[in-house]
């Protein structure tokens, strides 16, 4: 009976609450927001949502993962129905479809289009070569994934392509960034180890890439429930800089234990496309907190925090265009349980990210109010679903977000009996003597 209870409260506590995600087009010809299962995008040229279109139906499960390629060409999804499907922008029809093993937890597109990468929650990353498609066949077409390492049974919560494509940069929930060759024979044989990035004391939510004309490969930038952002040489896996963002943010409560302190993680991490600020969102953070990089000094430094006043609002993804200076914001929850089918999401969008930035002065940034985003109230209404939405909506959708992504990425503690007890209860043990 204890043991059942033991079942009973882990199933409570693993309760899959799925944050939303905001991608953008590079040119920002479209913005996606998905939440659970429903995929939204809104096309700027026709001032209405685009219309997307899939043989198979669409996402049967939460997705996970959204991304653009950086030409703007392809958008990618993945998600817990263990599928990835890249999309053509031009049409918004589904041309390729990818049977993931395990549930897909993260994604990423190599430069020139040629390759998707995505991980499985059982930390194996694969690639599939999607190379070039029938424009004329409307149905997706079924592509066979590759693996090309793992993290040994260790859950992967980013992806990235080095901007030069010859890395791809891999990290966990156990604290380690890895980076990886992704060599010219791409699916053959294994991928060597370039390095390890270590110092995160907690899983690694989130990484980008900062680069400029004078340094053009670029260096690491990663966010971490450990609440600092580090910057990387990832070439070497040498750490240049730490941020501790949650106490300069006043996110810490002074009256806390220290035994008993947690610490707000980072959530998400989106670059300028010169590489000066970089965008993190943090749990308990109302709004943004802009990050200035220091290439030749290697440092990060706060610039500013921009908050969202008036209404709750913890963003739980953020992205950019790289030509439009403008950084989109989404907060919002799924849980697709039978009881509680609310799609939530909430749209912001913060002016003055991308322009030029000298290290002397403060950006001048600003969050938008509805009226002014563009795309105006259409565009409101096909990401969030509905144009204005209650405040107690929101508070619980961010404490389950929270509640959620610290129970699937913090590892778990067993006493020597209850790791017997669920050793029992594994599928490749059942059927043995």
């Amino acid at each position: 009976m204890e043991e059942h209870d033991i079942d009973e409260t882990e199933q409570k506590l693993e309760a899959e609450v799925a944050p939303a995600l905001v991608a953008v087009h590079p040119n920002q010809k479209f913005v996606s927001v998905s939440v659970g299962s429903d995929l939204r995008v809104f096309d700027f040229q026709h001032g209405s949502a685009a219309q997307l279109l899939d043989e198979v139906g669409g996402h049967r499960d939460s997705i996970r993962a959204v991304r653009y390629s950086k030409s703007g060409k392809l958008f990618v999804s993945g998600g817990d129905d263990k599928l990835v499907k890249v999309w053509d922008t031009d049409s918004w029809r589904c041309v390729y479809s990818v049977v993931s093993e395990k549930r897909v937890t993260s994604l990423a597109v190599s430069g020139d289009d040629k390759f998707v990468a995505f991980a499985d929650k059982f930390g194996v990353v694969y690639v599939v070569d999607i190379g070039d498609y029938d424009e004329e066949n409307l149905a997706p077409v079924d592509k066979k994934a590759v693996p090309i390492l793992s993290h040994y049974c260790s859950i992967i919560t980013r992806l990235e392509f080095s901007p030069d494509g010859q890395y791809i940069i891999s990290a966990d929930r156990d604290f380690k960034i890895r980076v990886t060759f992704f060599s010219k024979e791409r699916l053959k044989g294994p991928h060597e180890i370039q390095c390890f990035c270590l110092g995160h004391t907690e899983f690694v939510s989130c990484l980008a890439f900062v680069s400029n004309q004078d340094y053009a490969r670029g260096l690491l930038v990663s966010g971490s429930g450990d609440s600092t952002v580090r910057l990387w040489n990832f070439a070497s896996g040498s750490l240049l800089d730490t941020c501790e963002v949650s106490a300069k943010a006043g996110l810490l409560n002074s009256n806390q234990k220290k035994e008993e302190e947690v610490l707000p993680a980072v959530t998400d991490l989106c670059e300028t496309s010169d590489g000066s600020l970089v965008a993190a969102s943090i749990q308990s953070l109302q709004g943004v907190m802009l990050l200035r990089c220091n290439f030749s000094a290697g440092t990060l430094s706060i610039a500013k925090v921009v908050s969202v006043a008036g209404e709750t609002f913890i963003p739980t993804s953020i992205s950019a265009a790289s030509s439009v200076p403008l950084l989109w914001m989404v907060m919002g929850a799924s849980s697709l349980s039978a009881t509680d089918s609310a799609l939530l999401a909430r749209v912001r969008v913060v002016s003055g990210f991308g322009a030029d930035h000298s290290e002397s002065v403060v950006p001048e940034t600003s969050v938008l109010e509805d009226k002014e985003i563009p795309g105006g109230e259409p565009l409101l209404l096909a990401l969030q679903g509905k144009l204005t939405i209650g405040e107690e909506a929101f508070s619980t959708a961010a404490e389950a977000v929270k509640t959620a992504m610290r129970n699937l990425l913090i590892k778990k503690q067993y006493s020597a009996e209850r790791r017997d007890f669920r050793k029992r209860g594994r599928n490749d043990k059942k059927n043995q003597p």
